[in-house]
C-alpha cells in the first residue's frame, strides 16, 4: 500500500475528540512523500479551526516548505519567518477563526513515529509557541500511511492519536 489517498482522515484521542486532516491538507501532504531515496523531509505548519461546542478541531490547510527550510533525507528545520506571515495571513483573511495547530512533517518509513529529535522539538514548541488552546497536533507523513499525535501544554506529555474506523 502507498501513501497516495488524497480522502480526508479523522483521529480520535482517548477522550473520544476527534481530530481530521481535511482532504485539501491531506492531498499537499501526500505530495511530499518520500517514496523514493532522492526526497527530501518536508514540513510546515497545521492551520484551521476548534469545533464550537466541542472540542474536534479540524485542519483546513497547511503550509509547505520554503526556500528558507532546510531539508535534508532525514531532517526538516522550519525557519519561521515565511511561515509565520501565513499563520498571520490564515488569521487575519478568516476573521479570527483559522488558527494555528501545530506541525507536519515527512518520514522515509512506512508507518512513521517521531524521533527523539521529533519528540523533543515537539516538547519545544508545547513550551513557547504562541497557540490558542492547550494542546497543539502532529503529524508525519509516511510512504503508507500518516499517523498524528496530540500534545499537552501543561504537563508536555504527547499522546498518539487512533485513526477513526
Amino acid at each position: 500500500m502507498r501513501c497516495t489517498s488524497h480522502k480526508a482522515q479523522t483521529f480520535i484521542n482517548v477522550r473520544g475528540n476527534k481530530f481530521k486532516l481535511g482532504h485539501a491538507a491531506v492531498a499537499q501532504m501526500i505530495g511530499y512523500v518520500q517514496n523514493e531515496p532522492s526526497k527530501r523531509e518536508a514540513g510546515g505548519v497545521l492551520l484551521g479551526r476548534y469545533i464550537l461546542g466541542c472540542e474536534d478541531v479540524i485542519v483546513d490547510r497547511i503550509t509547505m516548505p520554503t526556500k528558507r527550510d532546510r531539508q535534508s533525507r532525514f531532517r526538516f528545520f522550519r525557519s519561521a519567518r515565511l511561515h509565520q506571515q501565513a499563520i498571520d495571513e490564515a488569521w487575519t483573511s478568516s476573521g479570527g477563526t483559522c488558527n494555528y495547530l501545530g506541525e507536519w512533517h515527512t518520514h522515509p518509513e512506512p508507518d512513521p513515529s517521531p524521533s527523539f529529535i521529533d519528540m523533543l522539538g515537539w516538547r519545544k514548541k508545547l513550551l513557547f509557541d504562541k497557540f490558542d488552546s492547550d494542546v497543539l497536533y502532529f503529524v508525519i507523513v509516511g510512504t503508507e500511511q500518516i499517523n498524528a499525535w496530540q500534545g499537552h501544554r501543561r504537563t508536555l506529555s504527547i499522546e498518539k492519536l487512533h485513526k477513526a474506523t
